[in-house]
């Protein structure tokens, strides 16, 4: 067959096969972007997780409290806590019962000893009393007509006018006499002592500490009665406070009578005391292996209250004079202070980042170095720093 008569129909493209590929192509002509567009957004993602991996890593620190501190406390041999303890301390109660009508203190009010704190109510006490003079009047009355009777048969008897019965009975009339008297007399005493028992007394001088019965309610001694009132008051002579504190047995042996202590209250940290061993109590407490030392205030002031908590230096013996005048000072480890530029600066937390601070420093003594300015007390600040702690670095303190 020549050329000419081939059938060139099967030749011929058809249109929808060509509109496909068409479409096809434009499709991978429109995903091309799409996947670049998608490819940029991880890849920032990535360096975004990257950067905050790296240059936004947050350091583990430790914190440190800046707190007051004594050049003594490096001298202590040990320290101890206890409480303020008035040794001369009294329930002042009632030895009769009765309904309280009178209360002449309150408290913080001094009292002298023998002072009236209150009374009771003493009617029928006043009542027994009259009652007991008048049998004593009348006893004594009746006395006299008796004595006069005994002397009389005692002469009748001498001169034979009376028989020794007579006189046996008149003597007798009178030796009852007299006993009617001494009855009449102690029941006169029993009821002064009645009377008295109703007014509660100050046992020695004091200041009254609680208030512990009011007007209006009954009295009993060691509160007989169910709704009895036991102490009217609680009164301490304030003169006699001492701080009770425990030590441990394996420690007792560095502490003797008289050695020096410096006593600071918890209600007071900037003020010390100067003190002194008073007394080892000579028995342990078996449960808590302790022995119970009493501390003495060489000298206090007002200020100084009984059950205030107490912390005791025990100093050594040498040196303590030129130490216990010394007011504490607000301190910071040495190692959690930094030079930075030629100043002094510690780092504080804020919002979980640090925070530079520069502070004014004083004298070093014993690992510690005095802040005279820039902080306060109670204030956290970090540790452990070194050059990667800058102000503004994040930290961790968990």
């Amino acid at each position: 067959m020549s050329t000419e008569q081939a059938d060139l129909s099967s030749l011929r493209i058809e249109r929808q096969h060509k509109n496909e590929v068409e479409t096809t192509t434009r499709k991978v002509s429109y995903l091309k972007p799409v996947g670049i567009v998608l490819s940029v957004i991880v890849l920032i993602i990535i360096a975004i997780a990257v950067k905050n991996t790296v240059f936004s890593k947050t350091i583990d620190v430790k914190l440190v409290t800046a707190e007051m501190r004594s050049p003594s406390d490096n001298l202590a041999l040990l320290s101890a806590s206890g409480y303020v303890v008035a040794q001369r301390k009294a329930a002042v109660a009632s030895k009769g019962t009765g309904l309280m009508v009178y209360l002449a203190v309150k408290e913080g009010d001094k009292v002298k000893k023998d002072q009236i704190i209150a009374r009771l109510q003493d009617d029928d006490i006043k009542a027994q009393l009259e009652a007991a003079k008048a049998t004593l009047s009348l006893n004594q009355s009746n006395l006299n007509e008796v004595k006069n009777t005994y002397e009389r048969q005692k002469k009748l008897y001498d001169s034979g006018s009376a028989t020794q019965s007579d006189l046996e009975s008149a003597e007798s009339n009178y030796n009852k006499a007299v006993a009617s008297i001494d009855l009449a007399k102690a029941q006169l005493t029993s009821a002064q002592v009645a009377l008295e028992n109703t007014v509660i007394r100050a046992p020695f001088d004091g200041t009254v500490l609680t208030k512990d019965a009011d007007v209006g309610e009954m009295v009993a001694p060691f509160a007989a009665g169910a709704n009895a009132r036991a102490a009217v008051v609680s009164i301490a002579d304030l003169g006699s406070l001492q701080v009770e504190t425990d030590v441990s047995e394996a420690n007792i042996e560095k502490i003797t009578l008289n050695e020096e202590c410096e006593i600071e209250l918890d209600a007071y940290p900037s003020r010390r005391y100067s003190g002194f061993v008073a007394s080892i109590v000579p028995t342990a407490d078996r449960a808590k292996g302790t022995v119970l030392v009493k501390v003495g205030f060489q000298k206090y002031d007002e200020r100084v209250l009984p059950e205030m908590s107490a912390k005791v230096l025990f100093l050594k013996q040498k040196e303590t004079q030129t130490v216990t005048n010394e007011p504490p000072v607000l301190v910071l480890p040495d190692a959690s202070i930094a030079n930075r530029n030629g100043k002094s600066v510690v780092y504080i937390i804020t919002d979980k980042k640090a925070k530079e601070v520069v502070v004014t420093t004083g004298i070093k003594f014993d690992g510690f170095t005095e802040i005279k300015s820039g902080i306060h007390q109670g204030d956290r600040v970090i540790q452990n720093f070194d050059e990667k702690i800058t102000d503004g670095v994040k930290v961790n303190t968990d």
